[in-house]
């Protein structure tokens, strides 16, 4: 891959990271339902931090015309995965769910799916290890949101049988 298709990838990278953490701040301001406003808040701030990373890697692949070694390529991990847990141990009553909390995290899983794709065929079209490597990384973090977005989605239709699956109730022997 030469410089300039390089630094066009970057490019696409921060857009997508941006796009992202725009859309999760407005609904993190919009819902009045605790989990939607810890989660949205959570995954603002993990775009936030890859967009300031990757734009570091940017500036510097402009400058010095290739992929930096100097910069460390790992990117703050994500406590996306916790949230839901957290909020909803510390929580008596949820708030019901409205349809645009619901609309928001549809949505909000369909970008993090595309991240995913979009990293893992970046990952996939470069030679450098290192390169290689902070993309795949990248790939690995939009995935744990894709995740975590799709367990909420799960929460927000069917509370009670989001309850019964994570609980794993199960019969005692003794």
């Amino acid at each position: 891959m030469e410089i300039e298709e390089r630094i066009k990838s970057l490019e696409v990278a921060l857009n997508n990271e941006e796009q992202e953490r725009n859309f999760y701040l407005k609904h993190q301001e919009r819902t009045n339902n605790p989990v939607g406003r810890l989660m949205f808040g959570t995954l603002a701030n993990d775009e936030s931090e890859h967009y300031q990373r990757i734009l570091k890697l940017h500036d510097k692949l402009k400058k010095e015309g290739k992929w930096p070694d100097t910069i460390p390529l790992q990117v703050n991990g994500t406590e996306v995965k916790s949230v839901l847990q957290k909020v909803i141990k510390s929580v008596d009553n949820q708030p019901e769910t409205n349809k645009d909390d619901i609309e928001a995290i549809q949505i909000a899983v369909e970008f993090e799916g595309k991240g995913v794709e979009l990293y893992e065929n970046l990952a996939n079209s470069v030679d450098d290890p290192l390169e290689k490597e902070f993309y795949g990384m990248l790939a690995s973090i939009e995935r744990e949101h894709f995740l975590s977005l799709q367990d909420t989605l799960e929460y927000f239709q069917d509370p009670e049988g989001w309850y019964q699956t994570k609980e794993k109730p199960h019969l005692d022997g003794g």
